[in-house]
């Protein structure tokens, strides 16, 4: 009768201890997802900053754009300049707008498989910034000064400068050889098994598709 106690008893505690064990496992790894989470939430802090530089600039990029073809509508160089610049503008004030508003809700407390969605979705958008936002300045700086030229006194006869046309040759150039970097990346990066080209992805962004792999790993294990 005392050995059964005994035997009930230490089953009992022997129980007792795998819960408390269990409790304790799930307690690390709730910490240990919270403290990978808080790197993902601080890894993409600079590139909202970067983005809210991009969505400033985009005002001023408008503004100019707006002030060059009032200015010039009888001077078709300076007018369609002015046009061009306008829309960049407002592709750099859309495109950031929306890749802050997805950062600010990014929901850090959901399923990681979901956050992992919200991340794919961060990374498209933020491809489409870089090729429609980024790669363009090569050509885009010289529209600037153009158009930054356009809000003086100009003549409506006056020709286009050497130094614009040469600046447009070679900028259209570095554009079309970053088009072709990035292309070359992407497909060293799919052979490697991985995603990612030049203008793919920020930094930020990978990091924290790599944190959320590493959470998503131990989940399953």
């Amino acid at each position: 009768m005392d050995t059964t106690m005994e035997l009930e008893e230490l089953k009992g505690a022997w129980q007792a201890l795998g819960r408390q064990l269990e409790r304790q496992e799930a307690l690390q790894w709730q910490l240990l997802r919270e403290r990978k989470l808080e790197h993902v939430r601080r890894g993409l802090r600079p590139l909202a900053w970067g983005q809210a530089l991009q969505f400033l600039l985009g005002i001023g990029l408008i503004v100019l754009g707006v002030a060059c073809w009032t200015r010039n509508v009888a001077v078709p160089g300076l007018f369609w300049t002015g046009v061009l610049v306008h829309a960049f503008g407002v592709a750099h004030v859309a495109l950031a707008g929306i890749t802050l508003g997805m950062i600010g809700t990014f929901d850090y407390s959901a399923p990681v498989l979901r956050i992992q969605k919200q991340m794919a979705r961060l990374r498209c958008v933020y491809a489409a910034s870089a090729n429609v936002c980024g790669a363009p300045w090569w050509v885009m700086w010289v529209l600037v000064v153009v158009a930054f030229a356009g809000l003086g006194r100009v003549e409506p006869a006056a020709g286009t400068p050497l130094w614009i046309q040469l600046s447009l040759a070679l900028g259209v150039a570095g554009w079309l050889g970053t088009y072709a970097l990035s292309w070359l990346s992407s497909r060293r990066a799919r052979r490697a098994g991985r995603e990612g080209g030049l203008l793919d992805e920020s930094g930020a962004i990978r990091r924290g598709r790599a944190l959320l792999d590493e959470i998503a790993e131990f989940e399953r294990d």
